[in-house]
């Protein structure tokens, strides 16, 4: 099934469709697991996973997490505060664009001329969707770091001797943080969407990650509100992992051209671990779905025509 979500009616739709599909096949899969640890939306039917079937804790009832592993974060991972924590539609959750100051980000005089240019659909100056420029309105991808600050969900993360493979639920998009000991390159062979990422371990359960060569603003917006990101900047990512069950992401924003100094957009955001058997539910963009939106609900909802519909 694939998923949008700068449509608010297709999303609500979807989640009515999903929920009534979790009512009709929560008997099916997984009959061993206990009420217990079985998860549930509250009030509702019993969560589903990727196979359609019911979602388990990864800890048994009244069992207590144990210590992390040394150098591992490998895992399925969710919001620990419940699904709806990493959508973040306002801007990353510790500086959403909010209108007060204390949440403003340090612009440089060119920061704020793009911010101004970038018409979101979310935020402090959101507009109406047939008036948006986000280029994801296009279904191109959202890029790094903005997939830490946009529908944080299910995120599995994979890792060998060489290096470790996050694979984020939204978009089905995935990235390479390399652990062998390279360098970040001196000269980017040529911009990325989610950069050029190494990751050193500072401790037995911190690896402290950089990532620089992203793609330029036009193409890739820092969030979900349009603030802005240049191809000089550079983000370092802390992944601690609290205990077996806890792992916490931190982020901090260094872009001269855009900011006049460094900030921190997430700080200690809680993922909680889930079952190993956990499928990863499947969400995409599709051009020809966003089309089709915008021509039934998104042009009218403007009163403009959208450059999507033309």
């Amino acid at each position: 099934m694939a998923y949008r979500f700068s449509a608010p009616i297709i999303a609500v739709a979807a989640l009515g469709l999903a929920m009534s599909a979790g009512a009709q096949s929560a008997s099916r899969g997984n009959q061993g697991a206990t009420k217990e640890q079985q998860g549930t939306a509250p009030g509702g039917p019993a969560l589903l996973d990727g196979w359609g079937r019911p979602v388990v804790n990864a800890l048994k009832p009244g069992e207590k997490p144990g210590p992390a592993p040394r150098h591992d974060i490998s895992g399925v991972w969710e919001p620990a505060r419940g699904p709806g924590d990493g959508i973040q539609a306002n801007g990353p959750r510790d500086m959403p664009y909010d209108g007060k100051p204390q949440h403003d980000p340090p612009y440089s005089p060119l920061g704020l001329e793009t911010l101004k240019s970038h018409k979101a659909l979310f935020g402090y100056a959101a507009v109406l969707e047939s008036l948006s420029n986000d280029p994801r309105n296009k279904c191109d991808p959202v890029g790094f770091p903005r997939a830490d600050f946009y529908q944080v969900r299910h995120t599995q993360i994979m890792q060998d001797e060489y290096k470790v493979v996050i694979l984020y639920e939204f978009e089905k998009r995935w990235r390479v943080i390399w652990t062998d000991g390279r360098e970040l390159p001196k000269e980017v062979p040529q911009p990325r969407y989610y950069g050029y990422s190494v990751g050193k371990w500072v401790d037995d359960s911190t690896l402290v990650v950089n990532t620089i060569g992203t793609e330029v603003s036009e193409k890739v917006w820092l969030d979900e509100t349009g603030r802005p990101a240049s191809d000089a900047m550079h983000v370092e990512e802390r992944f601690h992992r609290v205990d077996r069950n806890t792992l916490e992401l931190s982020v901090t924003i260094d872009d001269p051209k855009m900011y006049t100094k460094p900030w921190v957009a997430l700080n200690k955001f809680p993922m909680r671990l889930q079952a190993p058997d956990y499928d990863v539910v499947e969400m995409m963009c599709i051009p020809s779905e966003e089309e089709q939106y915008y021509k039934d609900y998104g042009d009218q909802a403007s009163g403009v025509e959208s450059k999507q519909s033309k």
